[in-house]
C-alpha cells in the first residue's frame, strides 16, 4: 500500500494513464530538461534529478539526445548572469568553477569556458 491506497489500484490507473498517452516518461524528460536548462543548470545536475524522479537512465539519454542542447552555451549564460565575466584571480576562478560544478556542468564545459 502506498499512501492508503493498493498497489493494484495504483498500478491499473498508472496503466490506464499510459495507454491514453496521459503519462510518458519520454516527454516529462524533455519537458524537465527544457526547463531546467532555462534555468541555468546543466546535464549532470538534471540527469540526477531525473533518476531521483525515477526516469531511467536510457530514457534521459535520449530525451537528452533529441532536444541538442549547446550546454556550453548554457554554461556561459548561467556563468555570465552570476559573474558578468572573467575572474580576476586564481581565489575567484575556482568559486566560478565551484557554482557552474553545483550547477551540473561537466568538467570539459567548465575547462572550455573559463580557460
Amino acid at each position: 500500500m502506498a499512501k492508503g491506497f493498493p498497489t493494484h489500484l495504483i498500478e491499473d490507473e498508472l496503466a490506464r494513464l499510459v495507454e491514453e498517452q496521459l503519462q510518458d516518461d519520454n516527454r516529462f524528460a524533455e519537458s524537465y530538461i527544457r526547463y531546467r536548462a532555462g534555468s541555468g543548470y546543466g546535464p549532470v545536475k538534471i540527469k540526477i534529478e531525473l533518476n531521483q524522479r525515477g526516469v531511467e537512465e536510457s530514457t534521459t539519454r535520449a530525451a537528452m539526445d533529441r532536444l541538442a542542447i549547446d550546454w556550453s552555451e548554457r554554461s556561459r549564460a548561467a556563468w555570465l548572469k552570476k559573474f558578468g565575466g572573467a575572474a580576476n584571480d586564481f581565489k575567484e576562478r575556482a568559486k566560478h568553477a565551484r557554482f557552474l560544478q553545483y550547477r551540473g556542468f561537466t568538467s570539459d564545459q567548465i575547462s572550455v569556458l573559463l580557460g
